[in-house]
């Protein structure tokens, strides 16, 4: 096929000033410029303009801009509401053909392409049949350069055999579906020891009992209907959970509580808005969730008020398999609870101690959270380390390292292996007798496409990423977080968790299977996943020893404050309390070779030394100790 954009093309790429939406054009436009390929970025006027196209003063600068930067094909971004992403794409159109743009007009754009949610590029297919292409989110780099009409070839050697691997992973996928063999095979059997689904099963007798059989991992999903009246939503639940237990294969069903469950868990809801989930709430309503799903083992997400009666609440009702914290996260920082930062900290730590009394295992729901808010993969590292050493401080003793890859989706998969081998390495030398550290992957919030088939290959896809993070260990990973493969369409139902368990595993075996025969390549010594790990591990290690050496007792509550609003995890796209929060906020960061990276105001990667100089300012390491 020949190129559509060659080395003279300039992509401008937009985006209007309301959508907040920039990883995925940064993850473009980093990929182009590695192909040689110049972009033009829009600043906030442009943008802004370009969410007006209507407005007079809109044309001047939208035609400035293009002309001054020569952009010759023109990329327009809109992930919000479907319906005013067309009505945005028609008014640009309209601009760009008054102002003798676009080619057919004599102007210098030869080519238009939109991104948007899935509902939004199928309308624009039909409405606009001169856009060059669309992208609903869920390609890969070479589907992205497949699309633009750009050859993979002009990428340089080491990028196209890091894209190789994610494309060959997905291609197994896609094969493994389109067999179908997964629908055939036998689920493991869990049952055989003593505790097996009675009051006294853990977490750890079942670990090891699977060990013993050569049956690792375990498998753990999330369920959680939403009706707007409530019984009806917790008879759906409780009819779900029976379903599932009754078709096995699951392990740990994760309660996905509503945001009233977490927040006023026990009181008169009255007329509040609810969220979506299982509006739980009582006692009596989890222990018949814990009664439904036997022989399974149970866990529920914590609460975001009252959060140590939460937890006392989940170990005597579902007799939580383990109990999940946020710590930073949850409270008024992200709008999910009513606390101030400083306040959420105190209950989660004094849940964190009663954890530890009640010999429960306990699983850190954070470093993911930083992902979300721009945080670099450093900080993604170093805020799990930092919970699990709070953890092991406290006295628990079996934490539960969750690792959501694919976040952002833009990611690497070399990126994401050696992310997770760096958490590996760093958490495990943390364990001892009384501190155990148990894997568990998953595939991220965002990650699965709104095409159920590419998201059924894309659940294969992850799961061969997650056995590629320690390819020689059967017993690594020890426990899986099966996401549904519908997740970026619908809510999981039993059928489709039952079916995504069953990809997982198969998936899994099918892998090993390919490695162990040759024809799969062995992860094991990839030498820029190495490269990659050795970085993030002496950065990490080089943040870590800067926290300890700059804040007075960083595991406590007023230690993770002072880390959190001192800037050393920083998290650029946080919308809330930034004046409280400003040194945590006051940073920039970009997807950099599939990874992401803090930089500069001129997009120059920061080196470790430079951001712990920024933190600390003129000040130095004693003076900042409190």
């Amino acid at each position: 096929m020949p190129e559509r954009i060659t080395a003279s093309d300039v992509i401008g790429l937009v985006r209007p000033d309301v959508d907040a939406h920039v990883l995925g054009i940064q993850s473009v436009m980093e990929l182009l410029r590695e192909c040689g390929v110049a972009c033009a970025s829009a600043d906030a006027t442009v943008c802004r303009a370009f969410g007006r196209p209507e407005a007079p003063e809109s044309r001047s600068v939208i035609e400035g801009w293009a002309r001054n930067q020569r952009v010759s094909v023109l990329g327009f971004s809109y992930r919000l509401d479907p319906g005013e992403g067309v009505r945005l794409l028609a008014g640009v159109v309209r601009l760009l053909r008054a102002a003798n743009l676009l080619q057919e007009r004599g102007g210098p754009i030869k080519a238009l392409y939109f991104a948007g949610l899935p509902a939004a590029c199928a309308a624009v297919r039909r409405e606009f049949p001169d856009v060059a292409g669309v992208f609903c989110g869920d390609e890969t780099p070479s589907e992205t350069l497949r699309i633009l009409g750009i050859s993979p070839r002009r990428l340089p050697a080491a990028l196209t055999e890091s894209l190789v691997y994610d494309e060959d992973r997905l291609a197994f996928g896609r094969e493994l579906i389109r067999k179908g063999d997964y629908r055939g095979i036998v689920l493991p059997d869990r049952s055989g020891y003593p505790e097996f689904g009675t009051t006294r099963d853990r977490l750890t007798l079942r670990l090891e009992h699977a060990r013993r059989r050569r049956q690792l991992p375990l498998t753990r999903a999330h369920m959680g209907p939403y009706l707007p009246d409530r019984a009806e939503a917790v008879k759906l639940f409780l009819d779900w959970t029976r379903r599932l237990a009754a078709g096995g294969g699951l392990d740990v069903l994760s309660i996905g509580t509503s945001q009233l469950t977490q927040s006023h868990f026990g009181r008169d809801w009255g007329d509040l808005p609810n969220g979506g989930g299982v509006p739980l709430n009582a006692p009596e309503e989890f222990a018949a969730a814990w009664q439904a799903a036997r022989p399974m083992l149970v866990r529920s997400y914590a609460g975001t008020d009252r959060v140590p009666a939460m937890a006392r609440m989940l170990e005597e009702t579902v007799h939580n398999a383990w109990h999940a914290l946020s710590l930073w996260w949850f409270c008024r920082i992200d709008g999910r609870g009513p606390h101030g930062l400083r306040e959420n900290l105190e209950e989660q730590f004094e849940t964190l101690r009663f954890i530890a009394a009640a010999g429960a295992a306990y699983e850190a729901n954070v470093p993911h959270h930083f992902a979300f808010r721009g945080a670099d993969d450093v900080t993604y590292v170093a805020s799990a380390i930092l919970a699990a050493r709070a953890a092991r401080q406290a006295g628990v003793r079996v934490f539960v390292l969750q690792n959501m890859l694919n976040t952002p989706k833009a990611t690497w998969g070399i990126q994401d292996l050696a992310k997770a081998r760096a958490l590996l390495t760093l958490a495990r030398e943390l364990e001892g007798p009384d501190f155990r550290v148990v894997y568990q992957p998953r595939g991220g919030l965002d990650y699965f496409s709104p095409d159920l088939d590419k998201a059924r290959a894309q659940l294969a896809a992850v799961t061969a990423l997650m056995d590629d993070v320690e390819p020689g260990r059967a017993d690594s990973p020890e426990v899986i977080h099966v996401v549904s493969y519908s997740e970026g369409t619908r809510l999981a139902d039993p059928d489709v968790i039952a079916e995504s368990v069953r990809i997982t595993l198969h998936a899994l075996a099918e892998y090993r299977r390919l490695r162990a025969r040759g024809t799969t390549p062995d992860m094991a010594a990839h030498p820029e996943v190495l490269l990659r790990t050795r970085e993030l591990l002496a950065e990490a290690r080089a943040l870590l020893d800067a926290v300890e050496s700059d804040i007075e007792n960083p595991l406590t509550p007023q230690g993770f404050y002072d880390i959190f609003q001192g800037g050393y995890l920083p998290v650029p796209y946080l919308w809330e309390c930034r004046e409280e929060l400003a040194p945590a906020v006051a940073w920039q960061s970009r997807l950099v070779r599939g990874g992401v990276r803090l930089v500069d105001a001129a997009g120059t990667p920061l080196t470790l030394r430079r951001r712990v100089e920024r933190i600390r300012g003129p000040a130095s390491a004693p003076e900042r100790k409190r």
